[in-house]
């Protein structure tokens, strides 16, 4: 573990003590329960299995916590309601959370969000038919492709791939169809777009499924890593897509990005630490409950969940990572 993130610890070292005292009133039995609405994403998506898992997980553990799943379109609807006020928590990409906390690009200023965690990385997966003549990125010039939903982090890093392969704009310009997974996968299904972009767990079943029924090739984008990194910092990694998934025939590098469990900065120190001792509970292996559905054999680890990048950690998260590690 580097010992960046925990430059922060400084900042708020001398409200340790109060931060403890704090959490001990939460545990008793006469606290009042503290709900906390936490923006997921589209049913039957992966933020959607963290955020349902996450409120059984907290249910389960008979703290005064309840976590209310609420339906979005993922990523930037989610910093969208962490701003506005309409959600308290938030799973979303590290490159949307980027941008949202300095106030970049879809922000026209800097949110107040914060960051209780890292949780897992996300693979990028770019889809086309096998039988079909696309075998590249450049190669989608004109070409209807699968972006991901509108208000998702997968149309985030699906526009900076397709610009940095020079498709952003211009006569080469990729025709952009903004469909959720489920959408994607039938419409390269049947044909109406040529590509299909998704950035999920692996393996993601809804691909599963697909490459069951349709021979497919995916497309390697790890090419793509330095010059995505060059302009928006290393919250962008070259990650592999292995044999084993979804049947291919060699390992495929690609892009990946981390994902943080989010929360607005005016959520209680105390709720914010109780919520992570949850998280992390070893005693119960909900580390790895709550990636369960999300991506395979994935568990949740504290000594990289403090690698959150420019987003800063809350001060309920070092508090409690305080307490993990001293």
């Amino acid at each position: 573990m580097s010992s960046e993130p925990w430059s922060r610890r400084r900042v708020i070292g001398a409200a340790a003590g109060a931060l403890a005292l704090a959490l001990s009133g939460c545990s008793g039995e006469s606290a009042p329960v503290r709900r906390l609405r936490i923006a997921t994403g589209p049913e039957g998506g992966p933020y959607n299995a963290f955020g349902q898992a996450l409120a059984r997980a907290v249910a389960a553990s008979g703290i005064p916590l309840e976590v209310v799943p609420v339906s979005t379109s993922a990523s930037v609807d989610n910093l969208r309601r962490l701003e506005d006020g309409s959600a308290d928590l938030a799973p979303a990409m590290a490159d949307v959370a980027e941008d949202a906390a300095l106030g970049r690009e879809r922000f026209a200023r800097p949110a107040a969000v914060t960051a209780l965690a890292r949780i897992y990385v996300n693979h990028t997966h770019l889809l086309v038919p096998a039988d079909g003549p696309v075998r590249a990125v450049d190669q989608l010039a004109g070409r209807p492709v699968a972006v991901g939903a509108a208000g998702s982090g997968v149309q985030v890093v699906a526009r900076r791939v397709l610009a940095a392969a020079g498709l952003g704009e211009g006569p080469s310009q990729a025709h952009e169809r903004q469909l959720g997974l489920s959408e994607s996968v039938e419409a390269l299904r049947h044909g109406t777009v040529d590509a299909l972009f998704w950035s999920g767990g692996v393996p993601t079943p809804a691909l599963s499924r697909l490459a069951g029924e349709l021979p497919l090739r995916f497309l390697p984008l790890d090419g793509y890593v330095g010059v995505l990194r060059a302009r928006y910092g290393p919250v962008y990694t070259a990650v592999t897509l292995p044999a084993s998934a979804y049947g291919l025939t060699e390992p495929v590098g690609t892009i990946g990005v981390g994902n943080y469990l989010l929360a607005r900065d005016d959520v209680p120190t105390s709720a914010a630490r109780a919520l992570l001792r949850v998280v992390f509970d070893r005693r119960h292996d909900r580390r790895h409950d709550l990636l369960r559905e999300v991506t395979a054999g994935a568990r949740l680890e504290p000594r990289f969940a403090v690698s959150t990048g420019k987003v800063p950690l809350h001060p309920g998260a070092v508090a409690y990572y305080r307490s993990v590690y001293g």
